[in-house]
């Protein structure tokens, strides 16, 4: 029996999504540079022509997979712990709590950081400004008021924070059986 028109359409966002997400992974593990469509298809398990008919190019599929490590809702989630009217440390041990998780079992959250933080190290003049900094700079301030968080440059601290979680992202993408980083010691990265 043929297939039904919305059939055939959950079948073609279905192949759409299944590229977007092995690529994704395959980008993060292997850069821009160093991915070549023949393989990428392979990885997927398509053929070559399969990913055109989708994406235009390499390019246009990667401005798609940035897109979606952009993650606008981590950065609005963020922004609404930052607002809470809660100590400083209080914040960074529900933020550190959540990065655990993350990075212990969601493979795409580790593979959307790991690309976020690619990109923003391409970007050396604007790294600081990112949200992901901003906010947690913020974070670290009102902490150094409370007399909680460690002295120190507020944006250095966020990115020593964001340079371990990113580090171990990094880790869970080549070396699944690592150690994974707790909660408790991102924590300490910043609270007193």
């Amino acid at each position: 029996m043929p297939k039904t028109e919305e059939q055939c359409q959950q079948i073609r966002e279905d192949t759409r999504n299944r590229i977007l997400k092995k690529s994704s992974l395959y980008f993060a593990r292997n850069g821009f540079g160093d991915t070549k469509i023949g393989d990428l298809a392979r990885h997927i398990g398509i053929g070559q022509g399969t990913i055109y008919l989708y994406f235009k190019s390499k390019e246009e599929l990667f401005e798609e997979i940035r897109k979606s490590a952009e993650n606008q809702d981590e950065i609005k989630r963020l922004k609404m712990l930052a607002k809470l009217p809660v100590p400083a440390k209080t914040k960074i041990e529900k933020l550190s709590s959540e990065m655990e998780k993350k990075l212990k079992n969601d493979e795409e959250y580790v593979v959307k950081i790991t690309i976020l933080s690619q990109l923003l190290l391409e970007q050396k003049e604007n790294l600081y400004k990112n949200d992901l900094y901003k906010i947690l700079a913020e974070i670290v301030r009102q902490g150094q008021k409370e007399g909680s968080v460690a002295k120190g440059d507020a944006v250095y601290l966020a990115d020593l924070y964001w340079g371990t979680v990113y580090m171990y992202a990094l880790k869970k993408l080549f070396v699944p059986d690592c150690k994974m980083v707790t909660k408790d010691t991102l924590s300490h990265l910043l609270v007193k």
